[in-house]
């Protein structure tokens, strides 16, 4: 597969009213915040929201500010006009104007940000389709609010693009080793619906208001204590790399710095004094004074 070069880099700059890193000259993202959520939403409906190198860079700087950002504490990826993303642009590729694929992994992916190991969450809101490489970007993030009908599939199968994006890794995974080569070998449809039956999608709801319901389940989150989240997060995600002993005492110093943040004594006080009692939903009061330790 003959791809090209990501555009040179160019000087960033911040978006008034968004805390991230913006790439001027290109408007292939949305960019909004809602509280202490960043919203990116992908925007070249005239491509199916399919990514070339400029918006694959675009969404690599972006993720990469938004990690930085400790005004921010969860990311909603969505696509304009009801699609997610159809992939990598084939029609760029076509004209030599491609994604570049870089051997070495320090590099940007194909598609921007799916080497980016972040320390905080990124939720995809899904509508319409999530294929090729737009099943790679959705598996990429840590959640899946997806509309009954939305279309997850390996489309790429029947082009001999491969998947280069952690698709091959993420989706077995997800969904097991057996449904992965089922989809990965037949390129077959996944309907929303389906993805939720099999855990590819974490929340299913009505076509049209999967954006909506990602960012109410990314402010929940913000809610929480941060520094509880993100460590836990980080060892569920390090896990896979390491045997049994080793993934226990990673766990283990986790919990330790979570506990040494004092974030853990905090909530326990915030218990002992009536709060969350009988499983009442964490509010802004939940998240505690401790920040975050980087």
């Amino acid at each position: 597969m003959a791809l090209s070069g990501l555009a040179p880099m160019r000087p960033m700059v911040r978006v008034a009213g968004a805390a991230t890193l913006w790439q001027p000259g290109h408007m292939n993202l949305g960019i909004r915040t809602v509280d202490r959520t960043l919203v990116v939403t992908i925007n070249r409906p005239e491509r199916r929201n399919a990514i070339d190198g400029p918006t694959a860079d675009d969404l690599h700087r972006t993720f990469a500010g938004f990690d930085a950002d400790d005004t921010l504490d969860v990311a909603v990826l969505a696509g304009a006009n009801g699609t997610f993303c159809a992939g990598a642009d084939l029609h760029a590729i076509a004209e030599g104007n491609g994604n570049r694929v870089a051997g070495d992994l320090s590099e940007p992916a194909p598609l921007g940000c799916t080497r980016l190991e972040l320390n905080k969450p990124v939720i995809a809101a899904v509508e319409g389709f999530a294929v090729a490489g737009g099943l790679e970007l959705a598996l990429w993030c840590d959640l899946r609010v997806a509309a009954s009908d939305a279309t997850f599939g390996v489309y790429c199968r029947r082009f001999g693009v491969p998947l280069i994006d952690g698709g091959t890794v993420r989706l077995p995974r997800l969904v097991g080793h057996s449904r992965a080569m089922d989809m990965i070998l037949t390129g077959r449809s996944v309907s929303g619906s389906e993805a939720g039956a099999w855990g590819l999608a974490n929340r299913v709801c009505e076509p049209g208001e999967a954006l909506d319901e990602a960012i109410e389940l990314a402010t929940s989150l913000s809610a929480l204590p941060q520094t509880c989240l993100r460590n836990d997060r980080r060892s569920c995600n390090e896990q896979w790399g390491l045997g049994l002993g080793a993934a226990l005492a990673n766990e283990t110093r986790l919990g330790l710095d979570t506990l040494r943040s004092g974030e853990s004594l905090a909530g326990a006080g915030r218990f002992a004094a009536g709060a969350g009692r009988g499983g009442t939903p964490a509010g802004a009061a939940e998240r505690g004074e401790a920040q975050p330790k980087r």
